[in-house]
């Protein structure tokens, strides 16, 4: 062997690295799981067999799970077969080498831990393939890509790793996806209210919706002053106030009722966002709360409310003008370090793409910006609530009920929605339309008035997985909160 200039002087053999694998624990496995087939289902649910480093093992694994899962007993008399006939590892033949993978096995009480150490080792592998492929773009990079989006790309990657073990796409079997669907009917039927989705915690919503389905795009939209925000603010306290998770048994925790939430606010402080929350959860106005006009019993509910509070899963990132491609960085990191089942970004049209983007117009960069959003519903498998702007052509009409083609600077705002809700309160237009007291007009007016006080309408209009239609709901302007109208079919009969 030829010496290297660091064997010279450092007096020491060259150092050699191989990716990391343990071929004894995958002939361990091997060996278990063919004197006995209940060893496969004791690592099936969490390794492939594209975890394994030997592709000959990689090829019995997969070739002994059909067998298994079909019913039929995997040996080495019934795998032989399905081998090629070209096989040669170490100059035995098929039928040898797993007759003697079999009678080398000594049981399968470790079998899960050898499972876990083939797949650990594969993880280890992939790891290593994302940092060589960093490194290699980092050194090629396209002129036209920007190192925020490689930090971008590499943190998809790693998230993607983190939660499966595997960064690459690929097809599932139709099979899968039925199993997927009758857990989740399961579930739904299990739970209060036979919700599929997350409840709102406002019922009349939730039947027409069936709750906020995973990886749902909510885009939510209204005028200024009808309370869109409120009402993502109330959505997102419920979901966050009703969490109770359970811990499966791989150690994960999953939410069994309402959930962990994100609140992107770039708008509005999180101070300002929280002191609204106070007023809806204590009755005390918020503008109240923002001046300290109040008194010792309410400061002492502000105090009780406060601390009931602070165990709420709600965060808030209050950063104006994030990115993108940060806010996708953000919720992967949160979803991976504490968990995320809903989140709301408050408001779309104050969000940036990338500059690439930028310089092709608005409506590229909006375009960008929902297919992110869409994007990233799908990955991290939770609902997105996107609040929306809406256009000036409302109030040129009549009737101001909003409709799709309002929808601010972007058809892809529509397109790749999966719901579309828009807040309209009458309450808000008819206040700003007070004929002469007295008059006829007048007196419609104050009728018309007294019918819509109080009252919200969320127009659903747009919904890929059920109806659209309306959802009337109770509006309390002092306290910014949203709930549901008493039914007048589950009210007392009236005496005449």
């Amino acid at each position: 062997m030829l010496d290297t200039p660091a064997r010279a002087s450092a007096g020491t053999e060259p150092s050699y690295r191989s990716a990391p694998q343990n071929i004894e624990a995958e002939q361990a496995l091997l060996g278990a799981i063919l004197v006995n087939n209940e060893a496969f289902y004791r690592v099936s649910d969490f390794l492939n067999a594209a975890h394994f480093f030997e592709p000959i093992h990689a090829k019995i694994y997969e070739t002994a799970g059909s067998l298994i899962r079909a019913g039929k007993v995997a040996t080495p008399v019934t795998l032989k077969t399905f081998l090629p006939a070209d096989f040669d590892i170490g100059g035995m033949t098929a039928p040898q080498y797993l007759a003697r993978l079999a009678a080398e096995a000594t049981t399968i009480i470790n079998a899960e831990d050898y499972g876990r150490t083939i797949y650990d080792l594969a993880v280890r592998r992939d790891l290593i393939t994302i940092g060589e492929e960093i490194v290699n773009e980092a050194y090629d990079a396209p002129i036209d890509s920007t190192p925020q989006e490689q930090i971008e790309e590499a943190e998809k990657r790693l998230y993607a790793l983190a939660e499966t073990g595997r960064y690459d796409g690929g097809f599932v079997r139709f099979n899968d996806a039925l199993t997927e669907a009758v857990d989740m009917a399961s579930r739904a039927f299990q739970r209060a209210g036979h919700l599929s989705g997350i409840a709102t915690g406002m019922a009349t919503l939730d039947e027409k919706m069936g709750g906020l389905q995973p990886s749902d795009l909510i885009v939510l939209a209204g005028r200024p002053g009808m309370g869109k925000t409120a009402l993502a603010t109330n959505i997102a306290y419920n979901i966050a106030a009703a969490y109770r998770g359970v811990t499966l048994p791989d150690g994960s925790t999953r939410a069994e009722d309402g959930g962990i939430c994100a609140f992107f606010s770039l708008e509005m402080s999180a101070e300002q966002l929280a002191t609204r929350i106070l007023a809806e959860q204590t009755e005390i106005p918020s503008y109240k709360i923002r001046r300290g006009d109040i008194s010792e019993s309410e400061f002492g509910k502000l105090a009780a409310g406060a601390q009931m509070m602070q165990t709420v899963p709600l965060y808030i990132d209050d950063t104006g003008g994030i990115s993108i491609a940060q806010l996708r960085a953000r919720a992967r990191r949160l979803k991976r370090q504490r968990g995320l089942d809903f989140m709301v970004v408050d408001y779309l049209q104050l969000l940036t793409g990338s500059s690439k983007r930028a310089s092709e117009g608005r409506v590229q960069e909006i375009t960008e910006i929902t297919t992110g959003l869409k994007a990233l519903a799908k990955e991290l498998s939770v609902p997105i609530m996107a609040l929306s702007q809406l256009s000036r052509q409302v109030e040129s009409r009549d009737d101001k009920r909003p409709q799709l083609s309002d929808l601010r600077e972007s058809g892809s705002i529509e397109q790749d929605a999966d719901v579309v809700l828009f807040v309209f309160r009458e309450e808000y237009y008819l206040k700003g339309k007070e004929p002469k007291e007295g008059t006829e007009e007048w007196f419609k007016w104050d009728s018309d008035l007294k019918a819509v006080q109080g009252t919200a309408e969320v127009i659903i209009g747009k919904q890929r997985h059920g109806p659209t239609g309306t959802v009337k709901l109770a509006f309390e302007a002092q306290y910014t909160r949203f709930s549901s109208l008493a039914r007048e079919d589950f009210l007392p009969p009236q005496e005449m």
